[in-house]
């Protein structure tokens, strides 16, 4: 595995002799991994596959869904339910693939006109759903072009039970990954434009205030300000250019995990939550860490 240390701290999450192993290839565009505690799991996309994918180390890889209408960031919900991000279709749908796979619509335009698209999402312990609203999806390169309805490209808060859609922020000029801090009482949300992430409050009201500039992403290769993770210390690993970048909570850069190609997003795996997976272009790889992850899901 290659590496770029900024301070001798990386080495107490990473070990820079640790193999970063492939576990599929031959896709197009990988996102939206994220981890089933109980079924031992991955799930991910392949946006220009339009496809949702599963995959276990027993039973290997299998499709979930073949229209997935260029399907990015997923998450579980409280339930166990996958909510996605669709670019084709510019929608924040549920699927309970534990259930037949019924999937049900949940958001598609913020007053009367068509969401851009839906890029990463994440559920609060109180099942609110935030997801990030730039326009990547409009493009011929990722999506299916086509005009632009909005004026702003967002960070939205969605009450799953009323159908409440709030926007919470709106001077993002392409909002991409977002993740909360352990106790959720912060949010952190990238911008690809300008490869830096920005850190909120959360308010009792589930709104985001006070905000500031809290990193800046070396320029280490190809790549953009991606997806974020948190893992059970509190650093932030960043898909980023190059690779997946590493700060400890108080924003110091520890270093870079060099990536064989663009990564896109991450979460963390296995029994213990110390292997990491990433989805980067063609392909899904992983490596282990020594500080577990923080679940997207958890099973009580």
């Amino acid at each position: 595995m290659n590496v770029q240390v900024f301070t001798p701290k990386f080495n107490q999450f990473i070990d820079s002799g640790n193999v970063l192993e492939t576990v599929v290839t031959g896709f197009e565009f990988t996102e939206g991994s994220i981890w089933h505690p109980v079924e031992q799991s991955l799930i991910f996309n392949d946006i220009l596959g339009n496809a949702i994918y599963h995959w276990t180390e027993v039973q290997g890889l299998k499709k979930l869904r073949r229209n997935s209408h260029m399907a990015n960031g997923n998450t579980y919900d409280r339930q166990g339910r996958v909510l996605t991000c669709e670019h084709a279709t510019s929608r924040v749908t549920r699927t309970d693939f534990a259930h037949a796979g019924e999937m049900e619509v949940l958001a598609t335009h913020y007053q009367g006109r068509e969401l851009n698209s839906p890029n990463d999402i994440i559920c609060g312990q109180d099942g609110m759903i935030y997801f990030t609203d730039p326009a990547f999806g409009r493009l011929e390169s990722v999506g299916v072009p086509r005009e632009q309805e909005l004026d702003f490209q967002g960070i939205y808060r969605l009450d799953p039970d009323s159908g409440s859609l709030t926007v919470l922020v709106r001077d993002f000029a392409k909002p991409n990954g977002l993740c909360f801090s352990l106790d959720e009482k912060y949010m952190y949300i990238n911008d690809s434009a300008h490869n830096h992430i920005r850190l909120f409050e959360v308010t009792g009201e589930g709104t985001l205030s006070n905000d500031r500039l809290w990193a800046e992403l070396s320029p280490a290769g190809k790549g953009v300000a991606d997806g974020i993770k948190v893992d059970q210390a509190g650093n932030i690993f960043c898909c980023g250019p190059g690779g997946i970048h590493l700060f400890d909570a108080d924003a110091v850069y520890l270093g870079i995990i060099l990536m064989p190609e663009q990564s896109a997003n991450l979460t963390w795996g296995g029994e213990d939550y110390r292997t990491l997976y990433i989805t980067a272009s063609t392909s899904v790889y992983r490596l282990q860490t020594r500080i577990p992850g923080h679940p997207t899901f958890r099973v009580d």
